[in-house]
Formats: C-alpha cells, structure tokens, sequence
C-alpha cells in the first residue's frame, strides 16, 4: 500500500484538493477545540490537513507513503508531518483530543488493532471520525455498468459497517453514529465517484491517476473498454438513462462516528 501510494503521489496535489464542503463537514462531526490536538490519519499530501488547521486547532499528519509526506513538508512547514498508519502511530497515551480519517479506511489492514490504537492515543471524550464509503454504497455507483471488475475490486476491499461498528466498539470506542454524504456538483476532490453528475471527468487520465482503484485496481483493457462505451453513451444520450436506473437513497458516501468516553479508558 505504501508503495502504491508513493506513486499516485507524484502529480496528487493536482486533482486531489480539498473540497470546502466536505472539510467543513468534517470538522462538524470532529468538534475541535483551538486548544486542542488533532491527529488527521492518511493525510496524504496534506491537503484536508492543512485546511483543518487554517479553521481552528493543532493538526498532526501521519501517512504510510513517504513520497506524499515529503510533498505535505514543501507545502506547509508548521505541521507535523509524520511516518505511520492507523496500526502503528508514534504517539505516546491519550496524546490527542480526536482523529480525522478520510478515505483511508479501506487500506487500514487490521481494524481492530486500528481502532484500538486510535483508542490509546485519544484522550476522553475525544471523537474520531471516519470519512469513507460502504460496500452498499458503492453497488449503487453508475461505474458499475462500464468498469465492472475494476468496482468489484474496489467494493471487495471496502469493509461494510457492521465490521467497522464492530471493530470499532471492540478497540473501546463507543459508536456514536453515521451521516450520509451524496456527491455535489462543485466538488473539488477528485474522488472516485468525483463524476458522478459529470461523466467528463473520467477522461481525464491525470484524475484518473489520482484515483488508486483507476491507478492500482483496474486492468487497462477494461478501462479503454469502459471509456469507449462512456464515450459513445455520453453522445447518444444514453448515459441519462444509465445515471437514472443507478439513483439510489443510500448517499454515495458516509460519515462514521465514535467516541473514546471515561467509561471505556482501557
């Protein structure tokens, strides 16, 4: 995974920006205070993170892939930018008030050691929320119909939120709750579903690079197949009718919350 990500790391700051409605979101869920300390897990190039920081609180940055801290350090020098995944975080006991993780879940490779590390770094009362997509959610993506392997790929590694609830409560956080999020037009982070009111954008192969299921998970016949059909969709005005058969009430995306409470201190 660190290796797949030094590469999508090169050209990321490019389409992966942060988008202004999601960050605010995020922060909401978060509920961080100017005097507090803020751990943002998966920063990538550390463009979430540093927004996080111009609104209030001391972030940390803590990334797997070298190659994406070292862009974050050129970037913003008054961060603390650090080696490490949700596992394994250089950080001593109850050394945090909350954690952000955005669109990272799905590379965490032990849930439950995860979450039982965030439980130990997190002070009480601290919240942790998770940025991310369900199994479910993810079946009701239109890309299904034109990349149909690629988005079992990707669907097969994305765990469901039962074992996230699970693993979760498991570590000693209390599960707090969920807030679904659908794509908006304006978004600016290029995201996997990033087109999904504007199919365009998937022509675009540097969005694509940006996206580890294009950049690592799809086979490249599969994507000249799917691009042509799109393509031919697109002038025919038969995407309309691909888009409508694929609306759903589920949200594209999710917002996961818990809480370390005094109670559950291990």
């Amino acid at each position: 995974m660190r290796a797949k990500y030094d590469r999508i790391g090169v050209g990321y700051n490019v389409t992966r920006k942060a988008d202004p409605y999601i960050t605010t979101q995020l922060l909401a869920h978060l509920q961080p205070r100017s005097e507090g300390i803020y751990v943002d897990i998966g920063c990538g190039t550390g463009n979430y993170t540093n927004e996080f920081q111009k609104r209030g609180g001391q972030f940390i940055g803590i990334d797997p892939s070298k190659e994406m801290l070292e862009q974050a350090q050129r970037n913003n020098k008054n961060v603390d930018w650090r080696l490490g995944t949700a596992e394994s975080i250089a950080l001593s006991d109850q050394a945090v008030n909350g954690v952000i993780a955005s669109l990272t879940l799905h590379h965490w490779q032990d849930l439950h050691k995860a979450f039982s590390e965030l439980h130990r770094v997190v002070k009480s009362d601290g919240r942790i929320v998770i940025f991310t997509a369900t199994p479910k959610q993810m079946k009701g993506y239109w890309l299904n119909y034109y990349f149909p392997k690629m988005l079992a790929a990707s669907i097969a590694q994305m765990p469901t939120l039962e074992k996230v609830k699970i693993a979760m409560i498991s570590g000693g956080i209390e599960f707090v709750g969920t807030d679904t999020y659908s794509i908006q037009p304006d978004l600016q982070d290029h995201f996997l579903y990033c087109g999904k009111h504007n199919p365009e954008l998937y022509f675009n192969a540097q969005i694509r690079r940006g996206i580890s299921s294009f950049s690592s998970l799809a086979n490249s016949a599969e994507i000249k197949t799917g691009l042509l059909q799109l393509r031919a969709d697109i002038t025919s005005g038969k995407i309309d009718e691909i888009i409508t058969s694929y609306k759903n009430d589920l949200g594209d995306y999710c917002y996961v919350i818990g809480k370390k409470t005094a109670s559950n201190d291990l």
